[in-house]
């Protein structure tokens, strides 16, 4: 695998013996990750990263201690799958409510949830049961204006909230753009599930532009599409017009994860050849750094010095991803590079 001249500017932050998938730093240094768990397993989904190395449990360990059996799935992390800090400051997850990966979502577990890192506490906790179905992986979120989009892997489609109004839609359901269409590969290997079919992960990384003007998506095969936000803020469009209005934007890889900086340029990771690819706002890439150690670079994010922050998860390793066999080499890593770009907050 090739190593780019940057790959040296690459630092090696942290790292896990339980996968990580997504990490979120406040501008105050505060360092959250995520643990995916997607077998089912008990743990931390939610962690503070310490000066040490080791993880808290965020905001606690009550929060982090939901179990099969346990009825308080709307007051407890069941399976989270997102976190970020939003325009309000707040740190937000967006929980599956799924027990295990290709599990039905549980009562009351689909739902978003905004922190206030500086208390610990809860403000805000947005109920998705309506919104979902039973095949259904509510995987990530983004901010515009009161609106809130959501991205749902499992059942193809998205979600459109809207915070003032508190009513939401469920758009593009099935359609083209958010069903996956083409095999994800990592490391050169198709990604087959243990039962032999392949893995498929329907809409799932998403971005909105600086201006406001584009939503950026696609599934996680690829390829990448656009539509203007104006459209899809429409409470009264119906879905099949939407669909008219997306426009193909890029021929993106298998992705793991994507940002966004504040100048419209958007960061994909590629998990076949691990690398990331920096995509201008026209649809002109370049590669930004390639190295052996990208193994999966899962959600990025972009912290207020300019650094680049970056989870090397390993999902395509893992027993559900080829055929039932891990070949997971832990610790998993968490890396930090200097980019020289402005965040941009959602």
């Amino acid at each position: 695998m090739p190593t780019s001249e940057s790959a040296k500017s690459l630092v090696a932050v942290a790292s896990s013996d339980t996968i990580w998938n997504g990490v979120a730093v406040s501008d105050d240094d505060r360092k959250f990750v995520l643990f995916p768990h997607n077998e089912g397993d008990r743990g931390t989904r939610i962690g503070e990263l310490q000066a040490d190395g080791t993880v808290q449990a965020f905001p606690n360990r009550v929060w982090n201690s939901w179990g099969p059996k346990d009825p308080a799935a709307a007051s407890k992390f069941v399976r989270a799958n997102s976190l970020r800090f939003g325009p309000d400051g707040n740190l937000w997850v967006v929980d599956t409510g799924t027990p295990k990966s290709d599990a039905a979502p549980v009562a009351h577990g689909p739902k978003l949830l905004a922190f206030d890192i500086k208390t610990n506490q809860l403000l805000k906790s947005i109920p998705l049961d309506k919104y979902v179905k039973k095949k259904s992986f509510v995987d990530d979120l983004r901010f515009h204006g009161d609106m809130i989009y959501v991205t749902d892997a499992g059942a193809p489609g998205l979600i459109v909230l809207n915070q003032k109004t508190g009513q939401g839609r469920r758009l593009l359901e099935d359609d083209t753009t958010t069903t996956a269409r083409r095999p994800m590969m990592g490391e050169g290997k198709k990604m087959v599930k243990p039962n032999g079919d392949d893995v498929a992960l329907h809409a799932d990384q998403m971005e909105v532009s600086p201006d406001g003007k584009y939503y950026y998506f696609q599934s996680a095969a690829g390829p990448m599409y656009r539509l203007e936000t104006q459209y899809l803020d429409d409470a009264n469009i119906k879905s099949e017009d939407l669909a008219k209005k997306v426009a193909y934007f890029f021929n993106s890889p298998t992705t793991g994860g994507t940002t966004i900086d504040a100048a419209g340029n958007l960061y994909v990771t590629d998990a076949n050849e691990k690398r990331i690819l920096k995509v201008t706002p026209a649809g002109q890439s370049s590669v930004l750094v390639q190295d052996p150690r990208l193994i999966w670079a899962d959600a990025l994010w972009i912290d207020h010095a300019g650094n680049l922050w970056i989870p090397a998860a390993q999902i395509n390793r893992t027993a559900g991803q080829q055929k039932g066999v891990q070949t997971v080499a832990f610790p998993v890593q968490l890396f930090k590079m200097p980019i020289g770009a402005k965040p941009f907050r959602d």
